[in-house]
């Protein structure tokens, strides 16, 4: 079977034929040189407007990369044509197998962009003998694609949150899809401030501003206001795992404070390695932290009166009624700011002020996925280490959408993977 059979019969283009097939040694590597021609009563197409145009010139030879076949990169060879187009002018002709200037085919960017999926760039660009550039432009071209097709009809529930993208201050705004049975990156925002959050509902559109039922956020005030001035019809409910992960800071700060304290004082270093005995959830500590926090609990310190705060108000989520739920917090909160804890106490000023939003929890929790924004925010941080080498916010938010958005993908006539 020869190679233009194959290469007809997993790809083939309208108006061109594979006239040559040579094999070459280029820079001690071979490669499979398919040379392309137009049929001979077909018209050049204008790349701007589409429409059958008369030639004008032809363009030196260009190679265009196609899906490696047997372990050898191919390329595709064609002379470009300009043509006199009435409407825009002299200008280079479109071709079915490439889009603008790119030098990939675009079913090898298609090809690309799938594997980048399951493997890092870099290992995308080792195992198919490409470049890293390649390999982002090929997501890029994707991404964009996917979303000017992706259907965002439907959505009644989102999450919002921020991830770091660098040192020091640098986050994005990410919201989240948290429907059951879709869970979705739906936008990414530079920075972290109102004015991120209000580009978001203003790309989102009033129609489906409405239709929100259920936003889930943290305590973060910025977001907050925001949210009840675009989303006022929604129900929003502040994340479990932020108020959580907010408690253990402050069991932190009051460990750090009283380690340093028992130091300076020549007490017994007692809280020396017991950070994550106190921090950890019970099911996931091992056996030296539990005999660790054994030994702590026979002391009389802030810091063990701290944790067992916490660990009182894990009843808190046990709930079933909001009313009920509310009488607790109450109590709880008294009971902190009784305890002369500071750290604690601002903890405690914090949830009463926010006491009818982390209510909502109760209201949202058999209805939707409420662990879903945490989980996607897991799975970004993965998509940061695997997408090597990018260092700009543009190129993680490609990154992000890539992997997290569930974005739709053009029809091919042959899948190579």
């Amino acid at each position: 079977m020869r190679v233009e059979t194959v290469l007809n019969r997993v790809q083939k283009y309208k108006s061109f034929v594979f006239s040559n097939v040579k094999l070459v040694m280029e820079f001690s590597r071979l490669i499979l040189l398919v040379e392309i021609q137009p049929r001979s009563n077909s018209q050049a197409r204008c790349s701007r407007c589409g429409s059958a145009r008369p030639g004008y010139d032809t363009l030196s030879p260009r190679r265009f990369e196609f899906v490696p076949l047997w372990g050898i990169p191919i390329f595709f060879c064609y002379t470009m044509r300009r043509v006199n187009c009435s409407r825009c002018g002299i200008i280079v002709e479109s071709v079915p197998w490439a889009e603008g200037k790119l030098h990939l085919t675009t079913t090898y960017a298609w090809f690309l962009a799938k594997w980048a999926k399951r493997l890092s760039w870099q290992e995308v660009a080792s195992s198919f003998m490409t470049t890293w550039e390649n390999v982002y432009r090929s997501v890029q071209m994707a991404v964009h694609w996917g979303l000017e097709h992706r259907d965002l009809s439907g959505i009644t529930a989102i999450g919002v949150d921020e991830i770091q993208r660098a040192r020091g201050q640098k986050y994005l705004t990410v919201v989240y899809q948290i429907n059951e049975g879709c869970k979705r990156l739906l936008w990414v925002g530079k920075d972290r401030t109102e004015e991120t959050l209000k580009i978001f509902f203003f790309y989102f559109g009033e129609e489906r501003n409405a239709a929100l039922k259920f936003i889930c956020s943290d305590m973060w005030k910025p977001y907050l206001n925001v949210i009840a001035e675009k989303a006022k019809g929604a129900l929003n409910i502040l994340d479990r795992y932020h108020i959580m992960a907010k408690i253990n800071k402050a069991i932190d700060k009051v460990r750090a404070g009283e380690a340093r304290k028992l130091l300076r004082e020549g007490y017994e270093p007692v809280l020396r390695w017991s950070r994550w005995c106190l921090l950890k959830r019970p099911e996931n500590r091992t056996e030296k932290e539990d005999i660790k926090l054994a030994d702590l609990l026979q002391y009389n310190l802030k810091t063990v009166r701290s944790y067992l705060l916490k660990e009182d108000f894990q009843r808190f989520w046990e709930y079933v009624s909001p009313y009920w739920a509310g009488v607790f917090l109450e109590k709880w909160c008294t009971k902190v700011m009784r305890s002369r804890i500071e750290p604690m106490k601002e903890i405690a000023r914090t949830l009463r002020s926010r006491k009818q939003l982390i209510k909502n929890w109760f209201k949202a929790r058999n209805v939707i996925s409420l662990g879903a924004v945490e989980g996607l925010n897991n799975k970004a941080k993965v998509v940061t280490r695997k997408a090597y080498g990018f260092k700009s916010a543009e190129v993680l938010e490609i990154a992000l959408y890539h992997a997290l958005g569930q974005l739709p993908e053009r029809d091919s006539t042959h899948r190579f993977c």
